[in-house]
């Protein structure tokens, strides 16, 4: 639990890092707690979509089964 925990938050900082230096690079800053709103954003689609996976994987692995 705490792995993910550390893991997600790791993927957060990393992300909100590099928004704000992008802003920063394109000469668009946008502030710093705006670019970490938009990578918790992120960080929840990126998870949602990596359980949806999973649940379609194993769900395909039980219906081979079955026939």
């Amino acid at each position: 639990m705490w792995r993910q925990v550390a893991s997600l938050a790791a993927w957060w900082l990393l992300l909100t890092l590099a928004l704000w230096l992008l802003g920063l690079i394109v000469d668009q800053p946008a502030g710093f707690w705006a670019c970490a709103a938009s990578a918790a954003l992120l960080v929840a689609i990126g998870e949602a979509g990596a359980s949806l996976r999973s649940w379609a994987t194993s769900r395909r692995g039980r219906e081979g089964k079955r026939g």
